[in-house]
């Protein structure tokens, strides 16, 4: 069958569209980079003809309030619009798990937005809202570094990799719809403190985690609940040793 995935030159993107052609799927890597424009529009419905399920990985360019709400709300628009036109059968989003428990983000009050107008727009779809990335685990580092110390809370989470992200979208895309929302995470449950620690210590990296229970997680204050998923998540295969071990031999290559 014809998947079209949108944001299909992305870190998920890119592996979900190898993923599903290597399953023999008809795949469509949607792009403004391959010509198909989601806020413009651009496209669009070429790409779409013949689709029976729609993957959406975009992800906004800014994150400044406006703009990233603005890309959300016009891009979920356009899609669902043009799904409608084309008669796609399924389609797939990908979220984040806790997104409602930290609407204190502009970021995250956008995704909320993103997610509303999927449920309304009469398109059979499945949610699938995901945990943070281990690969974006420097980067979570870097925004809450002071000087030479990352500053960060103990606040649990369950980290998962992108190739592991990648399958289970794959496998919902096989999927039929559930009409709401599916969570998925990675093995180990750790605090946010611990994890980074570990990170910059297998890099040498020479910063020094301060556990902070008054820092934020960019920006907003979090919980043990805030980023970790509920009852029954789909477990991702690969733990953060085994991923980390892979990192360091691409660094390495």
């Amino acid at each position: 069958m014809k998947i079209v995935v949108i944001g299909g030159s992305g870190l998920i993107g890119t592996r979900l569209v190898n993923n599903l052609r290597q399953r023999g799927q008809e795949v469509v890597a949607a792009s403004p980079s391959s010509g198909v424009n989601t806020i413009t529009g651009e496209g669009l419905a070429k790409a779409l003809t013949g689709a029976r399920v729609v993957v959406d990985v975009s992800n906004a360019p800014s994150w400044e309030d406006k703009a990233v709400l603005d890309f959300f709300e016009t891009s979920g628009r356009n899609l669902s619009a043009a799904e409608a036109s084309a008669g796609v059968g399924h389609h797939v989003a990908l979220s984040i798990v806790g997104t409602e428990r930290l609407l204190e983000s502009g970021y995250f009050r956008a995704k909320t937005a993103q997610e509303d107008l999927i449920k309304a727009s009469g398109i059979p779809y499945t949610i699938v809202r995901a945990t943070q990335f281990f690969e974006f685990t420097g980067g979570i580092a870097q925004f809450s570094t002071v000087g030479q110390t990352v500053h960060l809370p103990p606040a649990l989470f369950q980290p998962i990799a992108a190739d592991d992200v990648a399958t289970a979208l794959a496998e919902v895309a096989f999927d039929a719809p559930v009409n709401g929302m599916v969570e998925i995470a990675g093995p180990e449950r750790v605090g946010l403190d611990k994890l980074v620690g570990r990170f910059l210590s297998a890099t040498k990296d020479l910063r020094k985690v301060i556990t902070d229970n008054s820092a934020r997680y960019y920006g907003v204050v979090v919980d043990d609940q805030s980023l970790t998923p509920g009852a029954n998540p789909r477990i991702g295969a690969t733990s953060f040793e085994d991923w980390l071990q892979r990192y360091l031999t691409q660094k390495k290559s």
